[in-house]
């Protein structure tokens, strides 16, 4: 009789501490909330206004490098017909909770680990956005450019098995 008793003490226990949820820190992290003061969509602009400045006292070097197509391994023009291409897919709308990520952050994270295979979490130091959050967008985008590239693209098995989440 000991014995089951204590295995239901047991089991008591386990379903009381299991049904306390952990309360969490942060709705936000501190980090991440500071995305609209400065992160790496500021410094794309940045970049661009760079490659465009026609201002003779910037050395040649520095208006003329590409830092826009060197960063995201395209020129900001596609960048934009890209943008007008596939925004309308990977728009999401803005709750009353939170804003939605813009499609050019979307676009502009995916295009990144496309061109540097940088980890998500590193993704998430450099645009401020969550891991969480990349993780979700960045199969959507990859699909949307592969919709709009596909007569331009091939697209390996291994890497659709990938995407379609059974690989």
């Amino acid at each position: 009789m000991s014995r089951r008793r204590d295995l239901l003490l047991a089991a008591a226990i386990t379903v009381i501490l299991g049904s306390q949820r952990r309360k969490r820190r942060f709705w936000v992290r501190p980090s991440l909330a500071s995305r609209n003061k400065y992160s790496a969509t500021d410094l794309l602009r940045d970049l661009n206004d760079d490659d465009h400045a026609d201002d003779p006292s910037l050395k040649r070097e520095i208006r003329c490098d590409g830092s826009f197509k060197n960063f995201l391994r395209m020129t900001s023009e596609d960048f934009e017909y890209i943008i007008g291409m596939i925004g309308h897919k990977i728009e999401r709308k803005n709750t009353t909770f939170r804003d939605a990520i813009p499609v050019r952050e979307k676009l502009a994270v995916t295009l990144r680990f496309l061109a540097s295979g940088d980890s998500y979490q590193s993704l998430s130091y450099l645009f401020k956005i969550s891991k969480s959050a990349i993780s979700l967008f960045i199969p959507l985008v990859c699909e949307a450019l592969i919709d709009l590239l596909q007569d331009y693209i091939k697209v390996s098995p291994i890497f659709r098995k990938r995407m379609d989440g059974s690989g």
